[in-house]
């Protein structure tokens, strides 16, 4: 017996009701006996039953978990002492592939930063060489809804997220990548090295693993993996590797012998032009390789990308001054990453930090910030740490009055207060945005529209 038939007769329960949770209800309602979903939160969804608990007389056969639900969540405790078979999102829809579409090839990307530019980056590569690929996973689509899409994709990039990696057990991957491994997620994981290991997890299920030679957490922890190691980087290659010579990315891992080497790229098609962009471009870069796509066909992937709204986006420019929207910037290694990118920052920051330190990244930052803004409910992380590593940055704490429009209105008008020539004004927040916006989508996009209105 298949395994979708296998359900039929089957009363399953989906915990979370967010976008992959209702993606996965939506698959199964005409092929199972109920679907049902349990959820904290949401109390009513058309044409499903929601519940808000379980207990021991719960009856359901399969439960099927969004990724971001602890696995010691009490309740998933509950189902599974009462019988019922706790299957992941991801696995789930892995069953389903292998069933539906068995041909079909899975890629992976992780990383504490960089995983969605990257993934998409991958995508345009992949069109660009005329392969049926999506963009998946954590980036919004849900891997469940790529299987069984009326395109047939022939290959699924997928961007995985260390809850979904460490919920899962089933999916192969013809190669994976890891760009960086940064504090991030502790309050899900408990430690550092339990996010780090979730991250790592992908290496048990590839056999080639496309890795940040930049990272040491990366590089120490993946030595006695017996995988094919490509190491990606911005100095010169050593055979097996892929970087930077002058001003062109170079192949030396996907090539005839180890003296060989091909240009993939030059670093005028890779925008924006900054390093840690770069970087996503060389892993992106080395799972189209990896897959068999030709170095020209890269370079015309990569040539023809734009990024996403919200990463490092342009909104304004005017007299000397740049408004930069990075609200995707959601924990300390994006911001650091942002920071980078310019000299001279009035830094916009603050909201959750989920239990990430911000030390290390004001201590690295501390000469390219000219001022800060704060907000949010963890903002005074940030301010100890620029009184501790950067006390001559001024500091403004600012509380929300009104809207999230009207929060932000305050923000860019004292952002144009003490900006001058040369600055950059950067929303690049370090922390998750729900204490005081409904996501980093509508925190950057408030942004946005604040500075479109305010500055003239």
């Amino acid at each position: 017996m298949s395994f979708l038939s296998g359900l039929a007769a089957k009363d399953v329960l989906v915990i979370g009701a967010g976008t992959s949770g209702k993606a996965v209800a939506n698959f199964l309602k005409d092929k199972v006996q109920s679907v049902s979903f349990l959820d904290e939160k949401v109390s009513n969804i058309e044409g499903f039953q929601v519940v808000s608990e379980v207990s021991s007389s719960s009856k359901y056969e399969i439960a099927i978990v969004s990724p971001g639900w602890r696995k010691d969540h009490e309740f998933i405790g509950v189902l599974k002492s009462t019988g019922t078979q706790v299957i992941s999102e991801l696995d789930f829809a892995w069953r389903v592939k292998e069933e539906l579409a068995p041909n079909q090839k899975w890629v992976a990307i992780t990383g504490t930063n960089g995983k969605t530019t990257t993934v998409q980056m991958l995508e345009n590569i992949l069109k660009s060489a005329n392969v049926n690929a999506v963009a998946c996973g954590n980036v919004g689509f849900p891997a469940i809804s790529a299987v069984v899409d009326k395109s047939n994709y022939e290959i699924l990039a997928l961007e995985l997220s260390s809850f979904q990696i460490d919920w899962s057990e089933l999916p192969t991957y013809e190669a994976i990548s890891v760009l960086n491994i940064a504090e991030d997620h502790i309050d899900w994981h408990e430690t550092f090295a339990n996010y780090a290991q979730a991250k790592l997890k992908l290496l048990n299920k590839t056999k080639c693993a496309v890795l940040n030679l930049a990272d040491p957490e990366i590089v120490l922890r993946t030595a006695s993996w017996n995988g094919k190691k490509v190491f990606f980087g911005l100095d010169t290659p050593q055979s097996g590797e892929i970087g930077l010579v002058e001003e062109l990315l170079v192949d030396r891992a996907f090539v005839v012998s180890s003296e060989s080497a091909e240009v993939i790229a030059e670093l005028s098609d890779i925008h924006p032009m900054v390093p840690h962009n770069v970087a996503n471009a060389m892993a992106a870069a080395g799972i189209a390789l990896a897959l068999g796509v030709p170095h020209p066909v890269v370079k015309e992937g990569l040539a023809s990308f734009k990024l996403d709204h919200h990463r490092l986006e342009l909104v304004k420019e005017l007299n000397g001054i740049n408004w930069v929207n990075d609200s995707k910037a959601t924990n300390p290694h994006a911001a650091l990453a942002a920071l980078g990118s310019h000299t001279s920052n009035i830094w916009i920051a603050g909201g959750l930090a989920k239990g990430a330190k911000m030390d290390a990244l004001v201590q690295k930052s501390a000469k390219r910030i000219k001022a800060a803004i704060l907000i949010g409910t963890d903002r005074e992380l940030i301010a100890s740490a620029l009184s501790k590593f950067a006390p001559e940055v001024q500091i403004f704490r600012l509380e929300k009055v009104g809207t999230a429009q009207d929060l932000m209105d305050a923000v860019v008008s004292k952002a144009m207060e003490i900006s001058a020539k040369g600055d950059t004004v950067l929303l690049a927040p370090a922390c998750a945005s729900m204490d005081q916006f409904t996501s980093y989508a509508q925190r950057g996009e408030c942004f946005a529209h604040s500075v479109i209105k305010l500055v003239k």
